[in-house]
C-alpha cells in the first residue's frame, strides 16, 4: 500500500513537470464555454459517465459549469435567476466559505493541476438526496487515472443548488479538496473516510450555517440520527444514517475539546482514530476518543450539565437533544429471567432502558475485549430523579447490577454500554433477571400486578408519544426552506406546495389537485401566485410575468402569509 502511494506521488511529480513543460493549458473558463466532464455514474441521476456542461457564472474563485441538458430545459428568466444566484453563491464563498475553511484547515491545491488558480464547480442532476460529491482522480494527470478532469473540482446537485442548503454543501465539498492536499498530497496519507466526512460535516456549523436551526443541515441530521443512534463512527456504508452519527458526535467533541482537534489531526501524518488521540494529546488533554466517545453515549442520552460539564451539549441549537433509549419490558409477575444477545460494532452507542418486573432486579453483563472497563447506567426512583453510575467490569469482562425492589423503589433501570475499539464486531451479552421474596401471589398482588400492568402501558404509550415528538421530519408545511420547479423530485415539499396554493382559492389553483409531483398545472399555479403578488416577487428581478418556480423570492413570500395564520 505505502509502495503504491509512494510509485503514484513519483509518477504524480513527473506528470506535473511535464505538464509544465508542454501540456499545462490550465482551466481558466470563460462563460458560455462548453465542455465535457466526466461525473460519478453512482451519482447521476440517468447513472452517466459524462456530461456536457456549459460554463455560466464564476466569481474571484470558482467556474461555475452547469449539466447543459438540465439547464436548456428552463426559460430565460429562470435562467437569470439561477445565474444570479449562483453569482450571490461564489460572492459567499469568496468572502466567507473560503477564507473561514483554508484559514482553520489549510489550503486546497493552488494552482493545482491545471495551473489556475480557481476551483471548478459542476452541477448536475444527482439521485435524490445527494448534496455533491468530491472525485480525488481529478486531481490527478489522464496518464494515471484516465477519466480525470485534470482540475481542482467539486460536484454539486441540481437539484439543491438554489436552496439555502447550497452554501452549506459547498463548504462541505471544499473541505474534501483541502483534505486532499494537506493530507494526501502534503503527507502521502489518505485519510480515513468517516473522519474526512466528519470535518466536512462540521464546516457547515464553522461557516455559520447551521446557526438558525430551523431548517438546517444539523437539524435533519439529528432528526436521522435518532431514528438510527447505533450506528458506528468509523465504519463507513455511505448512509445517510453514518453522517448524522458523526455530525451530532463531532459536535459535541468540538463543544468540549475545540476545532483545533480538527485542524491538528488533519495536519498530523497518521489518519483516523490515532490522529484524533494525537490531537488531543497535543492540545493538552487527558482524554482519548475512547473517553470521549463514551462519555458522549452518556450526554446524547442524559444532556443534564448539573451532572458533569462532559454529560451535556454547550450548543444551544443541541441542548434538547436526547436519544431514545431501546425499552425492555420485563414481565410482571413473582419471577422471570429475560436474555438478550448483542452483537455490536466498533465505536458505536447502545442506550437500552428495562421497565417492569416485580422485586429485585439484578443485571448481568458480560462483553467481550473491546467494551470499556466501566459501563456507564442510570437509575431513576419513581419521583425520577437519576442517579449516574459506572458497572466496574472485571479481568473477563463480566459485571453485575443490583436494584432492591425494583417495581416499587425505581422506575427504569438504563444501561448505555458501547464498543469503542476498531476491530471486528463483538458479541456483547445481556443477562436480566428478577427474583421475588415471596413465591406465592394472592389476591392482592394479582391487584398490583394489574396496576403495574396499566402503569406501563402507560409508560409505552408516552414513549411512543416522545418517539414521534423527537422523530418528525425536518421538512415542515410551516416553512418552505428549498427552491420548488417544474419535474422537481420532493413529493413532500411539492404536497405542502398544493396545499397551501389550493388554499390561495379559485383564481391561484382552480383544479387544486394535490399529487406531490410538480406539474403543468402547480406551475401556472404558482405563475399565478407570483403575479398576484408581483410587487414582492417578480418587481425585484425586473420580470413582468411569472415563471412557474418557486425561488427565494417566491418562498419568502409564502413563508410570509403562512407565518400570518
Amino acid at each position: 500500500m505505502d509502495k503504491i502511494g509512494k510509485n503514484t506521488k513519483i509518477l504524480l511529480t513527473i506528470t506535473l513537470v511535464f505538464y509544465g513543460c508542454f501540456y499545462f493549458t490550465g482551466a481558466f473558463a470563460v462563460v458560455g464555454d462548453t465542455k465535457n466532464f466526466y461525473i460519478d455514474p453512482a451519482y447521476d441521476f440517468k447513472e452517466r459517465e459524462e456530461s456536457n456542461a456549459i460554463s455560466v457564472a464564476e466569481s474571484s474563485k470558482l467556474y461555475f459549469y452547469v449539466d447543459r441538458s438540465w439547464w436548456e430545459a428552463f426559460s430565460n428568466e429562470v435562467k437569470n435567476e439561477i445565474k444570479n444566484k449562483l453569482l450571490i453563491l461564489g460572492d459567499e464563498f469568496d468572502k466567507k466559505i473560503y477564507p473561514t475553511l483554508t484559514s482553520n484547515f489549510g489550503s486546497e491545491w493552488s494552482p493545482g493541476i491545471d495551473g489556475d488558480e480557481k476551483v471548478t464547480v459542476l452541477i448536475h442532476p444527482m439521485k435524490k438526496g445527494a448534496g455533491g460529491y468530491f472525485y480525488s482522480g481529478n486531481e490527478y494527470s489522464k496518464f494515471q487515472i484516465s477519466t480525470s478532469n485534470e482540475r481542482e473540482m467539486i460536484y454539486m446537485n441540481s437539484d439543491y443548488i438554489l436552496s439555502d442548503w447550497a452554501k452549506g454543501f459547498l463548504a462541505h465539498e471544499f473541505v474534501h479538496l483541502i483534505t486532499f492536499n494537506q493530507k494526501e498530497r502534503i503527507l502521502g496519507m489518505q485519510e480515513e473516510v468517516w473522519l474526512n466526512e466528519a470535518r466536512a460535516e462540521y464546516a457547515i456549523t464553522l461557516c455559520g450555517y447551521n446557526s438558525d436551526y430551523q431548517g438546517s443541515n444539523l437539524q435533519r441530521r439529528v432528526v436521522d440520527f435518532l431514528r438510527f443512534p447505533s450506528t458506528s463512527i468509523t465504519k463507513w456504508e455511505s448512509a445517510t444514517s453514518n453522517y448524522s452519527v458523526l455530525n451530532v458526535f463531532f459536535h459535541y467533541l468540538v463543544d468540549h475539546y475545540g476545532v483545533k482537534i480538527l485542524n491538528d489531526s488533519l495536519r498530523y501524518g497518521k489518519t483516523g482514530v490515532e490522529s484524533i488521540n494525537y490531537a488531543l494529546d497535543k492540545n493538552g488533554f487527558e482524554e482519548d476518543l475512547n473517553q470521549i466517545f463514551t462519555d458522549w453515549t452518556v450526554a446524547v442520552f442524559l444532556n443534564d450539565c448539573s451532572l458533569g460539564e462532559k454529560y451535556c451539549y454547550k450548543d444551544t441549537n443541541l441542548k434538547s437533544l436526547k436519544v431514545i433509549p431501546e425499552a425492555v419490558f420485563l414481565p410482571v409477575d413473582t419471577g422471570s429471567v429475560l436474555f438478550m444477545d448483542y452483537i455490536a460494532k466498533d465505536w458505536t452507542g447502545y442506550w437500552l432502558k428495562i421497565l417492569g418486573g416485580q422485586g429485585k432486579l439484578v443485571l448481568e453483563f458480560n462483553g467481550d475485549q473491546g467494551v470499556g472497563r466501566e459501563i456507564p447506567y442510570v437509575l431513576c426512583d419513581k419521583s425520577n430523579k437519576c442517579e449516574l453510575a459506572f458497572l466496574s467490569l472485571d479481568e473477563n469482562y463480566d459485571g453485575k447490577i443490583e436494584a432492591q425492589d425494583f417495581a416499587n423503589g425505581y422506575s427504569h433501570l438504563s444501561i448505555i454500554p458501547s464498543m469503542n475499539e476498531s476491530g471486528n464486531s463483538h458479541s456483547v451479552k445481556f443477562s436480566l433477571s428478577i427474583k421475588t421474596e415471596n413465591g406465592s401471589v394472592g389476591d392482592k398482588t394479582i391487584q398490583e400486578l394489574l396496576a403495574k400492568i396499566e402503569s406501563l402501558k402507560n409508560q409505552i404509550a408516552a414513549v411512543q408519544a416522545e418517539i414521534k415528538k423527537r422523530q418528525e421530519g425536518v421538512a415542515s408545511c410551516g416553512s418552505f426552506d428549498i427552491d420548488l420547479y417544474f419535474g422537481a423530485d420532493f413529493a413532500f415539499e411539492i404536497t405542502c406546495l398544493q396545499e397551501f396554493l389550493k388554499n390561495q382559492g379559485q383564481e391561484i389553483y382552480p383544479e387544486g389537485l394535490v399529487t406531490g409531483n410538480f406539474l403543468s398545472l402547480t406551475r401556472a399555479a404558482v405563475v399565478r401566485f407570483q403575479e398576484k403578488h408581483a410587487k414582492d416577487i417578480l418587481n425585484p428581478l425586473g420580470l413582468q410575468k411569472g415563471t412557474g418556480y418557486a425561488g427565494a423570492l417566491t418562498r419568502a413570500k409564502i413563508n410570509q402569509i403562512l407565518s400570518s395564520y
